[in-house]
């Protein structure tokens, strides 16, 4: 294990949701939430001289890669060496510990109305199935807040044992982290005031500005597309990091749109109903739980419970509590809908 590898302390700050207006009940929520943060997770790890020639190898196959979302390992038999795992159910605190956002309405979010303050969301739901099946208890689990610009780094320094957070399965980031099969599609997708003359990712983007966060696809999608897709004079400076701060920066008329998944999107339309989707998706993305590199055994187990939850109509039930009001609309059922098949590399 690296002596030197050094644990950084995420800060985490709750957003209000529901507008701007409920930025006061969410203080309180700060209070509450205080209570889920575990310690630094510190054991376990791999070898410093091992890291690098595995990331090596990883970083070539990034390069190499065309369909990011089916370049993981197939799922466990429950049998071979499990030293992760081992790791996990070794310690005096026996629980998993998972990096979660807690203000994403519908995925991951404290509920004033929630008289116990628990997480809530379709994220959370999928974090309580992995723990049931690695650990035998679905409550065996520190929940911990990573911002988006935070949850490859807090993978990597060994706070959280994995990440299950809306993040998309890039080529680029497998060359960071280990990636689950994906659980979840999407896209990007623009969300502005409905009184925007904004009609979507298209021309009508000159001479706005739009908020993103840092380190999301959102952000290398509008760097990537201005001056083709969107026009060169947009603005695409603002960024945060997190992604519901864009939502803030809209409301209190910082920025002209935000440009996030549409899932979250959609979400994020349902909180403040002075806002809605422009245009459709724009891209093709899929959700999937970030790990360490080289975590074979957590890896697999945890696609192992993916299509388990598939099979036994664990992943419909929690879509229909949480995602069904927001993404689908009357007599039609929306894309997200289905659950993506896996396919393994």
């Amino acid at each position: 294990m690296n002596a030197q590898r050094l644990v950084r302390r995420l800060r985490s700050g709750l957003r209000g949701w529901g507008g701007v207006g409920a930025m006061a009940a969410v203080c309180a929520l700060a209070v509450a939430f205080a209570l889920l943060l575990p310690l630094t997770q510190s054991d376990g790890g791999t070898d410093s001289a091992g890291q690098r020639l595995a990331h090596g190898t990883q970083a070539r196959a990034a390069d190499d890669c065309k369909d990011p979302q089916d370049q993981s390992l197939s799922p466990s038999g429950g049998d071979g060496s499990t030293p992760t795992i081992d790791r996990i159910k070794a310690r005096k605190d026996r629980r998993l510990i998972v990096g979660v956002d807690t203000n994403s309405y519908r995925w991951g979010y404290l509920n004033p109305n929630n008289v116990k303050g628990e997480l809530e969301g379709f994220d959370i739901d999928l974090v309580h199935r992995i723990a049931k099946d690695l650990l035998g208890d679905p409550g065996a689990v520190s929940f911990k807040a990573i911002p988006t610009n935070q949850r490859i780094p807090a993978i990597q320094h060994d706070e959280v044992d994995m990440v299950v957070r809306t993040m998309t399965i890039t080529c680029k980031r497998l060359a960071d982290v280990a990636f689950s099969a994906p659980y979840f599609s999407t896209g990007q997708q623009v969300l502005a005031p409905k009184t925007s003359t904004i009609t979507g990712y298209d021309q009508s983007l000159a001479h706005k500005k739009v908020c993103s966060a840092q380190g999301s696809t959102a952000y290398d999608a509008l760097k990537a597309d201005r001056g083709t897709k969107i026009p060169a004079s947009t603005d695409i400076s603002t960024q945060v990091p997190n992604q519901l701060d864009c939502l803030v920066k809209l409301q209190l008329g910082e920025v002209d749109a935000v440009v996030t998944d549409g899932a979250l999107a959609a979400s994020q339309a349902a909180q403040d109903p002075t806002v809605e989707l422009k245009g459709g998706l724009f891209t093709h993305e899929y959700y999937g739980v970030a790990m360490k590199l080289h975590s074979d055994d957590l890896v697999r187990q945890v696609n192992r419970t993916l299509q388990n939850y598939v099979k036994d109509g664990g992943w419909q039930a929690s879509y229909a509590t949480w995602l069904h009001p927001t993404l689908d609309q009357p007599g039609t059922k929306s894309a997200s809908a289905t659950p993506p098949e896996a396919h393994y590399r």
